[in-house]
């Protein structure tokens, strides 16, 4: 029978970690004497980052002593001390190959249910003295596994460990960890993985996108890791798009037709997509290059951007004063993942300002396909007044095309001639108290995209309302990407010393070009020295947290990922520069 070697425990601390002090509570210690399993943790433990570890379906987490004896033999380590890997208990038996997602355990007076394997996170490198550690445990099939506290009570060690009830599926700790993590995600799997009601709602949702991934045909990238786009892009690089037109929207917003010099139909965009262009404003400078979001109706042939006439905007100006018709612009495929999903749940169509241009695309393909699927659609926006409402003749046209339609305009600063009513419904900022008083449809899924104060209030304000994160889809102007430790950050710059002598690097959202130096590791080292918001966690090629747009060039892994990136996608934590490259970062 299995039996509990070592209960340990340990409190969030600072250890030092390139030069700076890091929050962990990966450090544990053996407890003598019998300790109290709550419903969240056990009695004298405590995790620094609630988001991946720890509450109660992360309650304890479980290592075998198998699994030092491995590690032992493979890492040339004899110096292990019960806790190394993080864990709560360290325990003989329980393999991560035997057991089950859902299997029920009694251990002294408390029961457990396994719930998860162990998310693969960066700590671990840091306490074992092995950064690559992360993408060992996974890929040894060797993570170990979280319980949950069903039945509160004490434990200690020396305990047997009875098995009281088997899983669902009977779907084991290495097999779910391979189904998310690799490159092998077979249907029938996923099929079982979703039916399982033990797995943690974290998990579950990463096996749903990876189910409907597979049945919708989408194999670019790994939908249960990342937003990962719908298709791969349909070009590499740049391409080069004449102006075939061009309009001023409003006040400060100007459209721009683009379409392929040869007068070949340019392939479809999803709704929501944008581009990537680049541009030489000045002989005597170096190209920019910004992203605009497509905004023109689907299935035309051509690319519509609108482009918001910005203080000081070295892009933004050349194009309102210099382009011109017959221009010539460098254009990336379109790309990204914030598309419209075509599911039966009302829809929440929610911008400020120019974030008006993705959803706008998403309005016009909802209007084609209402008398295939209609849908209650709510289209929301916030302008600051009549001259600054870009498309809104153009918005107006299209919702009274659709049955199932709401629309609410806010102004901040209504002009004097503006019509209450008829252009705008309320003065003053967005308002979801209102909007749920006119009949919001709190189980639909809302689409987001205007500035960072706007994007953060309404997601915050959705979230209190209880609107589920799946179903708030975002996105941001500018740098997208929170820093992992939400640590407050400068504005991107280039890395302190002597510029590096390798390929240029342009992290795109950022505007930050600079030479690549091989002192840095990876180009998520080189992107945390220029202070460019990026998102990590395993930092080995696993999680696909750090996952961003390639726009153009070659990159060359070290360590190779578990899961390769889907094209025009990277992995910025384990990959360098082969070639000059454009990240859309």
């Amino acid at each position: 029978m299995a039996r509990v070697v070592s209960v340990n425990v340990g409190m969030p601390r600072d250890v030092p970690w390139r030069g700076k002090p890091v929050r962990t509570a990966i450090w544990k210690r053996p407890v003598e004497g019998r300790v109290f399993a709550g419903r969240l943790n056990l009695v004298g433990d405590g995790q620094a980052d609630l988001a991946a570890h720890g509450g109660e379906q992360r309650a304890v987490m479980v290592y075998q002593l198998d699994s030092y004896r491995y590690w032992s033999d493979f890492l040339q380590h004899s110096d292990f001390e019960f806790g190394q890997f993080g864990e709560n208990l360290t325990v003989e038996g329980m393999a991560d190959s035997d057991v089950c997602i859902g299997d029920r355990y009694r251990i002294g007076g408390a029961i457990f249910e396994v719930t998860q394997p162990r998310v693969t996170c960066w700590r671990l490198g840091i306490r074992m003295g092995n950064e690559r550690m992360p993408a060992l445990v996974v890929a040894h099939r060797r993570p170990g596994f979280y319980l949950r506290v069903l039945q509160q009570g004490e434990i200690g060690a020396g305990d047997a460990i009875e098995k009281i009830a088997d899983g669902p599926e009977r779907m084991t700790v290495a097999e779910i960890d391979q189904l998310l993590y690799s490159a092998d995600h077979p249907v029938d799997a996923l099929r079982r993985a979703v039916r399982i009601s033990a797995l943690s709602p974290g998990w579950q949702g990463s096996m749903n996108s990876l189910l409907d991934a597979v049945l919708a045909g989408r194999r670019n990238g790994n939908a249960g890791l990342s937003a990962a786009p719908a298709a791969a892009p349909a070009w590499n690089g740049l391409r080069r798009l004449q102006i075939v037109a061009s309009k001023r929207e409003s006040d400060d917003v100007r459209s721009f037709d683009l379409a392929a010099a040869d007068g070949s139909r340019l392939p479809d965009a999803l709704p929501g997509q944008y581009l990537v262009v680049r541009l030489k404003p000045r002989a005597d400078s170096a190209p920019v290059m910004r992203n605009y979001s497509l905004c023109g109706p689907p299935g035309t042939g051509i690319y519509r951007i609108a482009v918001k006439r910005e203080h000081d905007g070295i892009a933004s100006g050349y194009l309102h004063e210099r382009a011109r018709v017959g221009d010539v612009l460098e254009v990336s495929a379109p790309r990204g993942s914030f598309v419209l999903q075509p599911k039966a749940s009302p829809v929440v169509l929610m911008s400020a300002g120019v974030g008006i241009t993705p959803l706008l695309a998403m309005l016009q393909t909802l209007v084609e396909a209402e008398e295939a699927s209609p849908r209650e659609v709510w289209w929301i926006h916030s302008a600051r007044d009549s001259a600054h409402h870009p498309f809104a003749d153009d918005v107006r046209r299209l919702i009274a095309g659709l049955d199932k339609m709401r629309s609410f305009v806010f102004y901040t600063r209504p002009a004097a001639g503006d019509r209450p009513g008829s252009q705008y419904d309320a003065a003053g900022r967005l308002d979801l108290a209102l909007l749920q008083k006119a009949g919001l449809p709190l189980s639909g899924t809302f689409y987001l995209c205007g500035p960072a104060g706007f994007m953060g209030a309404m997601t915050s304000g959705l979230t209190e309302q209880g609107v589920p994160g799946v179903r708030i889809r975002t996105e941001l102007f500018g740098p997208a990407a929170a820093p992992s430790d939400g640590a407050a950050r400068p504005a991107p710059h280039k890395p302190s010393g002597e510029p590096g002598s390798g390929p240029i690097v342009t992290f795109v959202r950022s505007g930050l070009a600079v030479l690549w130096d091989s002192r840095f590791g990876s180009l998520l080292e080189l992107a945390e020295a220029c202070d460019v918001p990026v998102r990590w966690s395993c930092r080995s090629g696993v999680c696909h947290n750090c996952e961003c747009g390639i726009v153009d060039g070659e990159l060359l892994y070290s360590p190779d990922p578990i899961d390769p990136p889907g094209a025009g996608l990277a992995l910025i934590c384990c990959s360098t520069p082969r070639t000059r490259v454009d990240l859309d970062l």
